[in-house]
C-alpha cells in the first residue's frame, strides 16, 4: 500500500536533528536520517523515539530550524527503530529548500544520481 504525496520527492541519505516529546511525555533529541524529502515533507528512518500520528517535532538541518507534523510512524527491522513520514507545519520554511534547489538543478543538467519517487511506502 502506498500513500500519494502532492509533489515528487528526492530520495536521499542524510544526517539531521529531531526534537519533540515522545509517547511518554518525555523530551529527546536525536540525530536520525532523511530517506526522501520534498518541499513539505520527508521520511526520516532510525528514530528512536516512539512517536503518534499527529505529534509535532522540531527539525534542525544545516542550522536551519523547522516544525513538522507526524503523518505515520511504524517500527521496522530487527532493532525496531521507527520510521515517520512528516510534513512541514504551514507556517515554516522547508529547511532543506536550498539542498532541493540545487538537486534540480543537477537534474535537469543530468538524468543520473538522482531518483525522483512519488509516494511514500508503507
Amino acid at each position: 500500500m502506498m500513500i500519494r504525496r502532492h509533489e515528487p520527492g528526492i530520495d536521499v541519505g542524510f544526517p539531521l536533528s529531531v526534537c519533540g516529546i515522545n509517547i511518554r511525555g518525555e523530551r529527546f533529541i536525536q540525530e536520525v536520517q532523511a530517506r526522501s524529502i520534498s518541499v513539505t515533507g520527508a521520511l526520516l528512518s532510525h528514530l528512536d523515539a516512539e512517536l503518534r500520528t499527529g505529534d509535532v517535532i522540531g527539525v534542525l538541518y544545516a542550522g536551519k530550524k523547522a516544525r513538522f507534523r507526524v503523518i505515520w510512524a511504524r517500527s521496522y527491522g530487527a532493532s525496531l527503530k521507527i520510521q515517520a513520514a512528516i510534513h512541514c507545519v504551514e507556517s515554516d520554511e522547508c529547511p532543506w529548500l536550498d539542498l532541493l534547489s540545487e538537486e534540480s538543478s543537477v537534474a535537469a543538467g543530468a538524468s543520473g544520481g538522482v531518483r525522483h519517487s512519488a509516494h511514500w511506502p508503507i
